[in-house]
């Protein structure tokens, strides 16, 4: 014989302080609601219910509506500095190239050895020397 269960709904009680941070986080632009939604469990309608009770911005009769152009910026944004970065390390890259090839030159024209020579016994510490 089955047990006669029903399902418990369980009913969350959040602090208006939490939501009022929540609403406030959305307006600074911190987190989008699905950001919210994932990373406090809430339901994007109940953030969506919050944002018009608290929003400072909300005006009676006008829905708030969140626009993925928004968060198509932030992403071309981060992608720019992507691109800025590498463009960086190239310029870096083609002056280590630079100075490498100098140092080969010096030491094939010059006989100066730039780097650092491997056979070169290794210092005996900061001893007086001797001056003339």
């Amino acid at each position: 014989m089955k047990a006669n269960i029903r399902s418990i709904r369980k009913q969350r009680k959040y602090s208006e302080e939490f939501k009022r941070r929540l609403v406030s986080d959305f307006e600074k632009g911190k987190f989008s609601v699905p950001q919210l939604e994932k990373l406090h469990g809430v339901p994007h309608a109940t953030i969506y219910r919050w944002i018009y009770k608290f929003s400072i911005f909300n005006e009676s009769g006008f829905r708030v509506i969140e626009m993925k152009d928004s968060s198509n910026k932030k992403m071309k944004e981060l992608e720019a500095r992507v691109k800025e970065l590498e463009r960086t390390v190239g310029r870096k890259q083609i002056m280590i190239d630079y100075l490498e090839k100098m140092m080969e030159i010096a030491k094939d024209e010059l006989d100066i050895d730039i780097k650092k020579n491997f056979g070169t016994p290794q210092s005996t510490g900061s001893g007086k020397t001797n001056k003339k």
